[in-house]
């Protein structure tokens, strides 16, 4: 479970803005205060803060990005790589919606891989090893080149309010330096820098990231909006110098030819790709971790935040699967002008000394230099049950959350989570209704509902899982589901407009064709329902379907396949859609529902559901209490 942050609330409610001594009792003469406006301010540049920046932009709202490093901005924290099982629909759903992850990773990528090709379509998930410095500068540049946009290096001290008659109101964030900028809308995304602490074995240091350092102010500003403010950790593997490794003892792991773009603007990759390589841990590998585990933080104590369950560090496979003799290794380099090589597998927090013995007794690293050391970080998160379905907080009107301070892990969801957050905030200043994507909709919707329905109790990882209509929600029809909803919002161009409409005329070209062919005097779709077959077989049955893009045949096959069990999944989809439309009136009494349970009631005043669709999902909420509420609604 998460641990509550361990100072408590600071100034319990405080409802004036600032923490400065001489500006709440004007002891003495403040310096003058500079004042920029904007329509939006987002705080931090990573990989939520860039998407959330520029989606805001996109939709014609004057929007400062801030950071406290204009070097680290697009930075990879740590595995050099975008996408993955479930993250590659998720990459795809952003790029759908306009955001810019996929067409960085389809412009600095060194490997692409469609993982779970022998599952079914709906399980594919691309994959790509990016050149972490390239994929930075690109984010870079596209974020200088974004219209309505301003990059600015600051550090946000604190978070400006006003009391209005419906509560607490964003005005903006002050920064280092005095000065003030002013905004209806405040996205915060700030990683893991909040009161963040390092720890290398016994050695601590103040830090988000290695070699920057932590940010105090934003925590002190939360606590005492009374937000409730907790910890987590997470780690990171040590860097090796790829010089000195023996490939010749390791597997060879090539790129797919090929390659599959992530961007449905990208045509074509032809990026030379590299290869990565594979290796093993062993029984000396785990005695030596075993002999140190009382010096590993997560075991001595030094640490209690919660780490993420499905990326363990090494020390935490060793103990957990005590019955595994090896664990698998990926080496995977960081770019194609460095030799520095990430050991994706061996996250870890173990001691310098450890780690230098560790490495040589793995084969292929007998002789390998450590250039980065792996390291542990806890930091502030604020549970996302705190936020509404656009992610906008529910204890103050325009301040929204992404990334991980809500308690996610990776790239791709902080992505999505930055685009919703950017999105809804321009909504909310143009009289627009919100961007709220469904659970059969996307995996961003999954994800969303996830987080703020159901909170977190360890850092929140997507699976394909979690979709329980994931039959729909395939990654090559990704745009085909959600570019023309961001369409109206003006996340979208029309070059991905003109995109969509173009593949939509070749569907129905394909379409129309199939239906009047046959095979073996039955109809050619029923044939292609059978499991084993492919667009190739087809094909080959009926050569004029040759001319057709076969990328987009593919689509149609996979369509003709899946065909029957969404037409079931749509009777829940239905049912379901009853449900959301049933809304709970803000400020509902929960209290006056006799004979609901004290835990549902808790829960329900915790989580403010705006539809019954979503009170049935918190987690604790039996059939029984959502029965009750939908009488005492009635």
């Amino acid at each position: 479970m998460a641990r509550p942050h361990p100072t408590g609330l600071i100034a319990r409610g405080i409802r004036f803005f600032s923490v400065l001594p001489w500006l709440e009792a004007g002891q003495r003469k403040s310096p003058m205060t500079v004042k920029y406006t904007y329509d939006v301010v987002v705080v931090g540049a990573g990989h939520a803060g860039t998407e959330a920046a520029a989606a805001a932009a996109r939709m014609g709202m004057r929007t400062a990005l801030l950071t406290t490093n204009l070097d680290t901005v697009g930075q990879m924290s740590c595995n050099p790589a975008i996408g993955g099982v479930a993250k590659g629909h998720i990459v795809r759903e952003v790029d759908a919606l306009g955001g810019i992850m996929g067409q960085a990773i389809d412009a600095t990528g060194i490997q692409f891989r469609m993982l779970n090709r022998r599952k079914g379509p709906a399980m594919h998930s691309p994959r790509a090893q990016a050149d972490k410095k390239a994929y930075q500068h690109w984010v870079k540049s596209f974020i200088e080149r974004q219209d309505c946009l301003d990059l600015r290096q600051e550090v946000v001290e604190d978070l400006l309010t006003v009391e209005t008659d419906s509560g607490l109101q964003v005005t903006g964030v002050l920064v280092r330096g005095n000065a003030i900028y002013e905004a209806a809308a405040v996205i915060l995304t700030t990683g893991t820098f909040l009161q963040a602490l390092m720890h290398t074995g016994e050695a601590q240091s103040a830090g988000g990231r290695a070699g920057e350092g932590t940010t105090v102010g934003i925590s002190r500003a939360l606590q005492r909006l009374q937000f409730r403010v907790e910890r987590f950790k997470t780690g990171t593997p040590p860097r090796l110098n790829g010089r000195t490794i023996d490939y010749a003892q390791c597997e060879e792991q090539p790129g797919e030819e090929p390659p599959q773009p992530f961007s449905f603007l990208t045509k074509k990759i032809e990026l030379q790709q590299l290869p990565c390589w594979i290796t093993y841990t062993n029984q000396s590998v785990h005695d030596l971790i075993r002999a140190n585990l009382h010096r590993a933080p997560m075991y001595s104590g030094q640490i209690e935040s919660t780490g993420p369950r499905y990326c363990p560090s090494i020390e935490d496979k060793v103990v957990r699967f005590s019955a595994k003799d090896q664990h698998q290794l990926f080496l995977e380099p960081e770019g194609r002008e460095t030799f520095e090589v990430y050991v994706n597998g061996v996250s870890t927090s173990l001691p310098r000394d450890v780690q230098d013995a560790m490495f040589p007794l793995i084969p292929g690293l007998q002789r390998a230099q450590i250039m980065r050391y792996g390291y542990a970080v806890e930091y502030d998160f604020c549970p996302p049950d705190q936020l509404k379905p656009t992610l906008e907080t529910k204890l103050v009107q325009g301040l929204f959350f992404a990334g991980q301070l809500n308690g996610t892990t990776g790239y791709e969801e902080a992505a999505a989570q930055g685009l919703v957050a950017g999105a809804n905030a321009a909504a909310q200043l143009r009289g627009l209704p919100p961007l709220i994507l469904r659970r059969e909709e996307a995996y961003i919707g999954v994800l969303v509902d996830d987080l703020v329905t159901c909170g977190v109790d360890e850092p929140y990882r997507m699976f394909t899982s979690r979709a329980e209509y994931r039959l729909r929600l395939r990654q090559d029809n990704a745009d085909r589901r959600l570019t023309l909803l961001g369409e109206p919002y003006g996340l979208v161009d029309a070059t991905r407009m003109q995109r969509l409409t173009d593949k939509s005329c070749e569907i129905e070209r394909i379409v129309a064709s199939i239906e009047q062919l046959s095979y073996d005097g039955a109809p050619l779709t029923k044939y292609l329902r059978r499991p084993e077959i492919g667009w190739p077989d087809v094909c080959q049955i009926h050569s004029e379907l040759s001319e057709f893009d076969p990328e987009i045949a593919e689509q149609v096959t996979y369509d003709i396949k899946y065909a029957g069990y969404v037409a079931r999944q749509d009777i829940d989809v239905a049912r379901q859609q009853r449900l959301s439309e049933k809304r709970i009136p803000d400020g509902f009494d929960y209290a006056g529902i006799k004979h609901l349970r004290v835990e549902a009631r808790e829960k329900l005043l915790r989580v403010r559901p705006v539809t019954l669709d979503q009170a049935g999902r918190i987690s604790g909420i039996t059939p029984a209490d959502l029965t009750l509420l939908m009488a005492y609604l009635k």
